[in-house]
C-alpha cells in the first residue's frame, strides 16, 4: 500500500506533510504536491497533517488513477522536504470541487 495526493491539494499546496515524512517522498509541482508511490513506506504520518484532506491511502475507491498520477509527476517534479507557506489563495480553494480540470498545472515547483 501507498498513500497518494489527490486533487484536493491543487491550488492549496499545504506542505505540513513534507515535514513529517520520514523518507522524503513528496515532490512539488507549481500548485500541488504528489507522493512517489515506490518511495512511500505506508507509515501514514502525512495523512492527518494535511489540512485539505488531500492525502489518502491507495485502498480507497478511485485511488488507482491517483497512484499513476502521483507516479508520473513525482518522476518529473523536484523533491520537497521543507515546509513552505501555502499558496496565497489556499483558503479560498480549500474544499472546492473540480480543481483538476480548472487549475492543475504540470509545471514543476521550486523543490528544496
Amino acid at each position: 500500500m501507498t498513500y497518494i495526493v489527490n486533487d484536493a491539494c491543487i491550488s492549496c499546496k499545504y506542505t505540513d506533510c513534507v515535514e513529517v515524512c520520514p523518507v522524503d517522498c513528496f515532490y512539488e509541482g507549481e500548485n500541488m504536491l504528489v507522493i512517489h508511490p515506490d518511495e512511500c513506506i505506508d507509515c501514514g504520518v502525512c495523512e492527518p497533517e494535511c489540512p485539505a484532506d488531500a492525502i489518502r491511502p491507495d485502498t480507497e475507491p478511485d485511488a488507482e488513477k491517483w497512484v499513476e498520477f502521483n507516479r508520473k509527476y513525482s518522476e518529473q517534479w523536484p523533491n520537497i522536504i521543507t515546509k513552505k507557506d501555502p499558496l496565497p489563495e489556499a483558503e479560498k480553494h480549500d474544499g472546492e470541487s473540480g480543481k483538476l480540470e480548472k487549475y492543475f498545472s504540470e509545471a514543476p515547483g521550486e523543490g528544496d
